[in-house]
């Protein structure tokens, strides 16, 4: 089953082909905590409405270091600090953004703007103090997600071992373009992964890459405690543009009028333009203060 959240009433419903089917629940994350709801009857056309992101979640656990291949890549440019198994943190619900939603470029915070393909886990109910066969169980669906983040920033948060300014300013967080439930992805570890910018191909990767499983990844921050409708991503690939020569990174950091397509097997494809910061507000960005990462 695919879910996903549309209109501007943002109501919930399950695809079928090219008509949606309504839900009988007012937010993606009830379903959750319902376990499931009933079809209302009505259909929707999907070309007569608007996807919007599939759910936003009580929690986001952003999790990392989970593909070495892109602890690797990073050795390439010397930053202060290694990508290590096992970071998490938690992102900012209120940046996330749906499919065909733009990400808003902050020329007045970041010259740096990046992309990073993940592959994101819904879970389905409450749980804690998870053992991995348990919380295997505890999985609802997968969804797409693109990590966008300030590199420049990120830099000088890492300084102090730490980061998450550079990936939780507005609209730095897309997912959807729907959540594929489990009985339509029988190995999420098998799964081919791509994201693209203006048709040009940017990271390719598998998720059978990780050097863990899924369920151990849920287990290892179950201790946090989940609710059913949070969602937990599972780190990015190796290809991003922050790890690329100066001269190629110059080149491949995002800029407005570029359009990404993060594409996930078995799940579909998340598209996003980036825009101007006058372009989304009508206005100029704010004066920049500072440098970030630098000392004030």
């Amino acid at each position: 089953m695919k879910l996903v959240t549309f209109g501007d009433e943002q109501r919930v419903g399950a695809l079928d082909r090219d008509e949606i089917a309504v839900l009988d629940v007012p937010t993606m994350r009830e379903w959750f905590e319902r376990g499931g709801a009933d079809e209302t009857g009505e259909r929707i056309a999907l070309a007569d409405t608007r996807l919007r992101a599939p759910i936003v979640p009580k929690k986001f656990f952003h999790t990392a270091g989970n593909f070495r291949e892109h602890e690797e890549e990073s050795k390439q440019v010397g930053w202060s600090h290694e990508i290590a198994p096992w970071i998490v943190f938690f992102q900012n619900v209120d940046a996330i953004v749906g499919p065909d939603e733009a990400v808003v470029y902050p020329e007045h915070l970041t010259e740096e703007l990046d992309y990073e393909l993940e592959l994101a886990v819904v879970i389905s109910k409450p749980g804690k103090w998870l053992s991995p066969e348990e919380a295997a169980g505890h999985i609802g669906g997968y969804v797409i997600f693109n990590d966008i983040t300030a590199r420049d920033i990120q830099r000088g948060e890492m300084r102090s071992g730490v980061f998450s300014f550079c990936k939780a300013i507005d609209t730095f967080c897309p997912l959807g373009p729907w959540i594929v439930t489990p009985d339509e992805i029988p190995d999420p570890h098998d799964l081919a992964m791509e994201l693209r910018v203006n048709g040009e191909v940017r990271q390719e990767s598998h998720s059978g890459r990780m050097s863990v499983t899924i369920p151990e990844i849920l287990s290892n921050f179950s201790a946090l405690g989940y609710s059913a409708g949070d969602v937990l991503s599972t780190g990015t690939v190796s290809g991003v543009a922050g790890f690329k020569s100066p001269e190629e990174r110059a080149r491949l950091y995002l800029k407005p009028g570029d359009v990404i397509e993060a594409e996930i097997e078995r799940i579909g494809v998340l598209r996003n333009p980036v825009v101007s910061w006058q372009e989304a507000h009508g206005a100029p960005p704010p004066p920049r203060l500072r440098p970030w990462g630098e000392d004030t």
